[in-house]
């Protein structure tokens, strides 16, 4: 699989695959990262990490865009021929009609732009980088390929690349794969093409939630899996519903307006009245034809559809869109909802028979309030339920907290004299430390029924998460699972 510097598209599909050995010296960086005139070389063969240059157009550029509206251009003629014929009041009317409407159009879309370039200035802002052997503070923009860049908790991920080294890296990948489970990351090259399946992949606009490490940067700007998206969407803006309708009803008051002026100059002519009294009536037949106040009511009326939609923090980068939005029939997301707010939610909690138990939820959170590492998106949705009675005369004592071979977060928590140990984590890791089940008070094998339901409601699109506990005697408060 060949990987080469170039300016034009990524220059692997599938980096992750690839040894580290080998990315580095293809690369030609070493491990203690580039020297600083190199990397000024390479920003300057390839350009600035940018995942898309700002697309904003001139004034200019937008102006002609509206004019060339059917019914824009249609009172544009209408007041040319006006003024020609010595009826400034009818040009002045028109005029500032179309004024007002391009001003309001083009003032909202401006508006828009500066909200979308400072959202994509926030991305990321600075990234520790190691230049000539030393860890600096550097723009993302000046990132370039083979740069070795330290990552910590709160860290985004500023560009593509692998993992060199990963200390409990957790990262958020919601902005590429739409699931909110955190994805952790190893140093282990991977065989799948997928990315979001590569376990030492990290992809630009994520972010660490948990651990640090270190990355080597493979792609950057354009060629990062974000930037290809962005150029993507800005590549496939088709026009709006709302843009389409406007033109089909355009062409028609254009094509009516046409035949109907040049039939009644036809007929004024075939009557043999003044050629100059029929040209009139006719520019006269045509502006009345022609809503000259609706671009300016559309344009008000989405305007002020923008300003409330901004009270609630939504930004409106065409005006258009509002109707899109308004006209939607059907909303088709995918199976983690990404349109929505990306949060997890506790459905059930039941035991082992398949009933609701409040004492599965206390134990579930006990063991997320007392755990003292960053807390996950189950661990939130576990917390946002009502404290169950009784779980205030708890007290934690120890904890081990979770990692990727055990799969499972343990806490070593007392109420009066008893001690007990609190496991969560997946189904299968906490079953196969588990020897009964608990129903009714009582201890029950566990058997392949309990696992045939774990099973079921996976099927049924539900993320389950598992608990045990253990009851600690004092002397063996060591010996923790």
């Amino acid at each position: 699989m060949p990987l080469k510097l170039s300016t034009y598209g990524p220059a692997v599909e599938a980096f992750w695959r690839e040894p580290t050995s080998s990315l580095l010296r293809t690369l030609d960086a070493p491990r203690r990262g580039l020297r600083q005139q190199e990397a000024e070389r390479r920003l300057a063969q390839i350009g600035p990490n940018l995942a898309e240059p700002s697309q904003t157009r001139s004034m200019l550029q937008k102006v002609v865009h509206r004019l060339i509206n059917p019914l824009i251009a249609i009172l544009i003629v209408a007041a040319a021929v006006s003024g020609f014929s010595g009826d400034l009041g009818s040009v002045a009317i028109i005029v500032l009609v179309v004024g007002l409407s391009l001003t309001l159009d083009i003032v909202q879309e401006h508006r828009a732009e500066v909200a979308v370039d400072a959202l994509r200035r926030s991305v990321a802002i600075q990234a520790d980088v190691i230049r000539d052997g030393a860890s600096v503070a550097l723009r993302v923009s000046e990132l370039v390929p083979g740069d070795v860049v330290q990552l910590r908790t709160g860290d985004l991920v500023p560009a593509d690349g692998v993992a060199l080294e990963a200390r409990d890296l957790q990262l958020n990948e919601a902005l590429m794969t739409g699931e909110p489970f955190l994805a952790a990351k190893t140093t282990d090259p991977c065989i799948t093409s997928l990315p979001a399946e590569a376990s030492n992949a990290l992809f630009a606009g994520t972010s660490v939630v948990g651990g640090s490490g270190t990355m080597l940067v493979v792609e950057t700007g354009r060629r990062t899996r974000f930037g290809m998206i962005s150029a993507a969407l800005l590549a496939n803006d088709p026009p709006s519903a709302l843009e389409q309708g406007v033109q089909k009803l355009g062409m028609l008051i254009l094509r009516l307006t046409i035949f109907l002026t040049l039939f009644v100059l036809l007929a004024h002519l075939v009557a043999h009245r003044a050629a100059m009294e029929s040209f009139l009536f006719a520019v006269a037949l045509a502006v009345g034809l022609t809503p000259e106040l609706l671009p300016l009511v559309m344009t008000v009326t989405l305007a002020r559809g923008a300003q409330r939609m901004a009270k609630r923090q939504v930004i409106v980068k065409r005006l258009s869109a509002i109707h899109d939005l308004g006209a939607m029939d059907t909303l088709c997301v995918d199976k983690t909802g990404t349109l929505t707010e990306a949060k997890i939610a506790l459905a059930a909690d039941i035991d082992p028979a398949g009933r609701c138990s409040e004492r599965v939820l206390e134990l579930a959170r006990l063991n997320s309030a007392f755990q003292t590492g960053i807390r996950s998106p189950l661990d939130e949705a576990l917390l946002a339920v009502d404290i169950p009675s009784g779980s205030s005369a708890w007290t934690r004592l120890a904890e081990i907290p979770f990692d990727f071979e055990r799969r499972c977060l343990s806490v070593l928590a007392a109420r009066g004299n008893d001690r007990f140990l609190i496991v969560k984590g997946a189904p299968e890791a906490v079953m196969a430390r588990a020897v009964a089940v608990e129903v009714d008070g009582l201890a029950r094998p566990l058997d392949d029924s309990h696992r045939a339901e774990q099973d079921d409601h996976a099927r049924q699109g539900f993320r389950l998460l598992a608990r045990l506990i253990r009851e600690r005697a004092p002397e063996r408060l060591a010996s923790v699972v």
